[in-house]
């Protein structure tokens, strides 16, 4: 198991969200920008908005993609 920050995966706060792979943790990074964004909390509104944006750009996705997992297999298991 490891941990990323919101802020590591983009985003404006330290929440932090645990998993076995990359994509646990960017899947909770997404589920926590669309709640954050239903709460009306406009400090995740960049967030949100960039990875809506990303998601229609391919290659952009895809280097984001590629560099949030080469940071999640950088760190330390817990």
């Amino acid at each position: 198991m490891k941990t990323m920050t919101c802020r590591a995966l983009g985003g404006p706060c330290d929440l932090e969200h645990h998993g076995d792979s990359a994509d646990d943790v960017i899947k909770a990074q997404d589920r926590h920008l669309k709640e954050a964004e239903r709460a009306g909390d406009v400090t995740h509104q960049a967030a949100r908005d960039e990875m809506k944006a990303r998601w229609r750009h391919p290659k952009r996705s895809m280097d984001w993609y590629r560099e949030a997992k080469q940071a999640f297999a950088a760190l330390a298991e817990e």
